[in-house]
């Protein structure tokens, strides 16, 4: 089962992104600030972390170059959620994250949260760039 940190302070798109991987058969861990995400991804190691960029106590981008220059959580692929525009996409990239994602296409016009569907493919993605065989059921373990 793929282990999701999940950094997001605004409590409404935390439970609706939260209750979406649930109910796909992600295993999530919750961070609501910089702080907690950095302790979480430490003692944790999840998979996957989806960031937040505005968050209390410590800004997205803080927390992501504090992980990327930890050994520890290093190695784990960031994937920054956020309502900013794709304007800060390469900023996001060049300092270490592996997608950009907005906010407004993961939730669409029915209010469907497609978190899930949009991870699946971004998970492979990632997979065959680090050399690692995709298939969908590893997506889920």
């Amino acid at each position: 089962m793929v282990r999701i940190l999940l950094v997001e302070d605004s409590r409404t798109w935390r439970l609706s992104n939260e209750c979406a991987l649930l109910k796909a058969g992600y295993q999530v861990i919750i961070a609501e600030d910089g702080e907690s995400a950095l302790r979480c991804a430490k003692e944790r190691t999840p998979d996957l972390i989806l960031l937040a960029l505005s968050l209390t106590k410590m800004s997205g981008l803080e927390v992501l170059t504090r992980l990327k220059h930890n050994r520890v959580t290093a190695g784990i692929p960031v994937i920054i959620l956020t309502a900013l525009s794709e304007r800060n996409r390469q900023k996001m990239i060049d300092a270490g994250a592996e997608d950009y994602l907005e906010k407004n296409a993961i939730v669409g016009e029915k209010g469907i949260n497609r978190l899930p569907e949009v991870l699946e493919a971004l998970i492979a993605r990632i997979n065959r760039k680090r050399g690692v065989p995709f298939s969908p059921e590893l997506a889920k373990r």
